[in-house]
């Protein structure tokens, strides 16, 4: 019976293949075969044995559950199982399986085999991920949209900058991805305190080129924990960004502001009680899932330091977090290149929105050309603010304010007080700056 990953809820079907205990084994028995292998080349294992390990090894599930009820050990129950499956096969070179081995040389180095495997299919997520907020982006590169600060109306911007900025540091998010992926793409065969024991340092090469990894400078019996941890802090701060996203378009959906909102079927449902709801489930969905990701680099930090030269305070807990992070992050990943592919954007509610306060967003600008006008700064802040404060606290028009103060009237021609008023003036460097970005790759 295939076991179901931790989260079968929130696991694509590739990255649950490489999590199913199947896999597990699979890949154990590769690194036993690539060792026997390598040894034969050596001249230490019979060559005729390797070839009929190669040729009858072989492994059930089940089979390896039923032994580890004895044994209490998984890596011997493991190699039991292979062995009778080699014996079954009328072969003794079962007994060179194994050889010069301890268990966290096959157990660290199969793992490496995994996350290799599953940081494949993240990476092909960030990827495209990237390329839809690319091409969204360009898409509302000239779309004016109010930017936010605190929460509150600030100055013009473009919907396509927030798609744009989005994309930005998901390269950096890959960067930092690829130099994590890479410093754990490494194996040990170092032995039981990582002195090499019973094998050489060459032996190592040999079995790990064959696995398509690099051995650690230096081991213990096993690979260092600060590179699981860099691992798993990089997918914290990659799904913090997807977390980012999502709450930025949460705020977005809300009734009140209604820019953007996720895509909602003909035959989805909001609510049990009230027919009219469109809620933003997948964001919540994502912002959700990033806290328990986030939680999880906590784990993976306290996993660094261990007794000695090895215990196993570390293992039971990345049997939880290399798999359930891994899983959530190839999962977000999908959903959020999903919503932002068919996310509405209604950039008629934004213009609206940029007209809601009647003008105030470009009291920045006024300040400006009031100096330029020639009065002293401190007199054109209280000008510009008497008026914005009036405006929000009466609920008046700004730009009817602007207009009718003859203080002002006398420093700026109506021509120029409407350019201040001008929303392609906020906006004339947006060119540059998708430019700048765009040429980064």
């Amino acid at each position: 019976m295939q076991e179901l990953p931790l989260i079968a809820r929130y696991t694509r079907p590739q990255m649950a293949v490489i999590w199913s205990e199947d896999s597990k084994y699979r890949n154990w028995l590769r690194v036993e075969l690539a060792a026997t292998d390598a040894l034969a080349k050596a001249g230490i294992v019979p060559a005729a044995a390797a070839a009929e390990l190669r040729a009858h090894a072989g492994f059930t599930v089940a089979r390896i559950h039923e032994i580890e009820l004895d044994t209490r050990h998984d890596v011997l129950a493991f190699t039991t199982a292979v062995a009778e499956t080699v014996a079954l096969a009328g072969s003794d070179s079962a007994r060179w399986l194994h050889y010069g081995l301890t268990s966290t040389d096959v157990v660290d180095t199969a793992q490496a085999l995994a996350l290799t495997q599953a940081s494949a299919l993240i990476r092909a997520g960030i990827v495209r991920l990237r390329d839809v907020l690319r091409t969204r982006a360009i898409e509302f590169q000239h779309t004016p949209t109010i930017g936010r600060t605190h929460g509150v109306h600030a100055e013009p911007t473009t919907f396509g900058m927030k798609l744009l900025l989005w994309y930005s540091e998901m390269g950096r998010n890959l960067r930092r991805f690829d130099a994590a992926a890479e410093d754990l793409r490494v194996g040990k065969i170092s032995g039981a305190v990582g002195a090499f024991g019973k094998l050489k340092p060459e032996h190592e090469e040999a079995i790990l080129a064959e696995l398509g990894l690099t051995p650690a400078a230096i081991s213990t019996q096993v690979l260092q924990r600060d590179r699981h941890a860099a691992y798993i802090t990089t997918l914290a701060v990659l799904c913090s960004t997807l977390d980012k996203i999502a709450t930025e378009i949460r705020h977005l959906q809300r009734t009140e502001v209604r820019e953007a909102e996720e895509f909602f079927s003909a035959k989805q449902k909001g609510s049990s009680s009230m027919p009219h709801k469109r809620n933003p489930i997948t964001c919540e969905n994502i912002s959700g899932l990033a806290r328990v990701v986030r939680g999880n680099a906590q784990v993976a930090l306290e996993n660094v330091a261990l007794w000695h030269e090895r215990d196993i305070s570390h293992s039971s807990a990345e049997r939880v977090i290399l798999p359930d992070t891994t899983i959530l992050a190839d999962y977000m990943l999908d959903k959020t290149a999903t919503l932002i592919e068919k996310l509405l954007v209604y950039p008629a509610r934004m213009l609206k929105n940029l007209e809601l306060t009647g003008g105030l967003i470009y009291s920045g600008q006024l300040l400006l050309d009031l100096a330029e006008a020639g009065i002293s700064r401190e007199d054109a802040y209280r000008l510009v603010q008497s008026h914005a404060m009036n405006a929000w606290q009466n609920d008046l028009n700004y730009r009817t304010l602007i207009e009718s103060d003859p203080e002002i009237a006398a420093l700026l021609s109506p021509a120029k007080i409407a350019a201040a008023f001008d929303v392609n003036r906020q906006l004339t460097n947006i060119d540059q700056v998708f430019a700048r970005v765009l040429a980064e790759g």
